[in-house]
């Protein structure tokens, strides 16, 4: 199969475990599942997205030009369609990994689940500006103890 069109292929199935994870997560936010929410869209498919990352630049690294010390220099590492689909699946990855925490985060701190779910999308699409809405409606709910790190913690441990 052609370089090109098996990235392609790979892109499209790591997009759809992606959109997978994020259906699973609102689901669970609106539900209040937990297992869904921490489990599934927190652990299980941003590992399965990360593994499959790590295999793209362990066997396409070595041979792609380009890196990241200039702004021309990754515009040249995207040139290849393996570097891409790496940049690609590492955005899917991280961005379900970050809204899997907004979700505990907002449980953590008493904040509605229904002021949750709409950051939700724009963390999907847009990444970093969901973080940004997060952190803002969160600091509107509880300003003098906002601690992200707080948010791993399990209530109620035995």
């Amino acid at each position: 199969m052609d370089a090109e069109l098996q990235a392609a292929r790979l892109f499209g199935q790591a997009s759809m475990l992606a959109m997978a994870g994020w259906l699973v997560l609102v689901v669970s936010i609106a539900l209040n599942w937990r297992r869904g929410r921490d489990l599934v869209a927190g652990i299980a498919l941003p590992s399965l997205l990360s593994l499959g990352y790590v295999a793209i630049i362990a066997t396409h690294w070595s041979s792609a030009e380009g890196g990241f010390s200039s702004l021309s220099d990754v515009s040249r590492l995207f040139q290849s369609p393996w570097m891409l689909l790496a940049g690609w699946v590492h955005y899917l990855a991280f961005d379900l990994f970050v809204g899997a925490w907004i979700a505990r985060d907002a449980e953590h701190h008493g904040v509605s689940r229904w002021l949750v779910i709409p950051v939700m999308p724009v963390t999907l699409l847009f990444g970093p500006m969901g973080l940004v809405a997060w952190l803002v409606i969160r600091l509107a709910h509880a300003p003098l103890t906002f601690s992200p790190t707080r948010a791993f913690a399990r209530k109620n441990r035995p």
